[in-house]
């Protein structure tokens, strides 16, 4: 451990700090006046999306944040609705 903190408490704490940082990033985007600042902070935040499904990854992996299977009726209505939002 460092510092007293298990392996898992770490990860938790680095998946919440990217789920704070998306956030921040996001709402920032959406302040933005200027295209070109408004674009670096779409990089950025798609950069912290990466960096926390690769903190979520990691601790789904070690069996830390586990998730059921989805049941594949209630996935297709998800699919659905979020298909007819793109259009």
């Amino acid at each position: 451990t460092t510092m007293g903190l298990t392996e898992k408490e770490i990860l938790a704490d680095a998946l919440e700090s990217e789920k704070q940082a998306t956030g921040y990033y996001n709402m920032f985007s959406n302040e933005c006046v200027h295209n070109n600042v408004r674009d670096a902070i779409l990089k950025c935040l798609d950069e912290e999306h990466e960096i926390q499904k690769s903190v979520f990854d990691e601790m789904h992996a070690r069996g830390y944040y586990p998730t059921p299977a989805a049941d594949s009726t209630k996935v297709d209505q998800v699919k659905q609705k979020f298909a007819q939002c793109v259009k």
